[in-house]
């Protein structure tokens, strides 16, 4: 179980990048997001859009982080 834990850790197991959530709303919010997300790349320049995606890795990274505390938090 440690070596689990470990690997996914230290970003060599990555089970958000294969699983898919069954929540209903799912798929509907996924399309919401890439229409919203197409109409700020035709809205923005390329630079603006750029920064735009950097603040949504940046997000997508911190909500990774409090992902990985919830699970370490769990097996205390």
């Amino acid at each position: 179980m440690n070596l689990i834990l470990e690997a996914l850790y230290n970003g060599r197991l990555r089970p958000d990048e294969t699983m898919m959530p069954t929540h209903p709303e799912y798929q509907t919010l996924g399309r919401q997001i890439a229409a919203l997300t197409e109409q700020w790349k035709n809205r923005l320049s390329e630079e603006e859009f750029r920064e735009l995606e950097q603040l949504f890795d940046l997000c997508g990274r911190c909500e990774g982080m409090h992902t990985e505390a919830a699970l370490e938090f769990n097996e205390v």
